[in-house]
């Protein structure tokens, strides 16, 4: 179980310290919502956090399996929908191309893709695209 402190500071932003490490993030209103634009919003971090769990997954699946990711990344698009205002699709674009990967960890990959913790939380009514995976 963990714990995240959460303090609204001023001028509709928050922050968010993870209580174990002492580490913080930033959020504020979205620029669609009165916000500026200058952090990110609590929904970014919602797409941002698939994303980094799904990478976080490969990277555990890759140090057992004994090859390297590092470098790798994904890039998300979050599109929000209206009535209710909520994320309604998460767009993910994968790049590996710089690892000269086999055909086994292609598949380890392909399989880590679609199943991390984060994945499985969301509601089923957002969609979640897979733009490329590019090895």
């Amino acid at each position: 179980m963990e714990k995240i402190k959460i303090e609204y500071t001023k001028n509709l932003q928050t922050k968010l310290t993870h209580v174990r490490s002492g580490s913080s993030i930033y959020t504020e209103a979205p620029l669609d919502n009165e916000g500026t634009g200058e952090s990110f919003s609590p929904t970014d971090l919602a797409a941002a956090s698939l994303g980094a769990c799904i990478m976080t997954i490969i990277g555990i699946a890759a140090k057992k399996h004994h090859f390297n990711i590092d470098g790798a990344g994904v890039e998300i698009v979050k599109i929000m929908g209206d009535n209710p205002r909520r994320i309604s699709e998460i767009i993910m674009d994968f790049d590996f191309s710089e690892l000269n990967l086999g055909e086994k960890e292609k598949k380890i990959i392909d399989y880590a893709i679609h199943n991390c913790p984060v994945e499985k939380s969301l509601h089923p009514d957002i969609i979640r695209t897979i733009k490329q995976i590019k090895y």
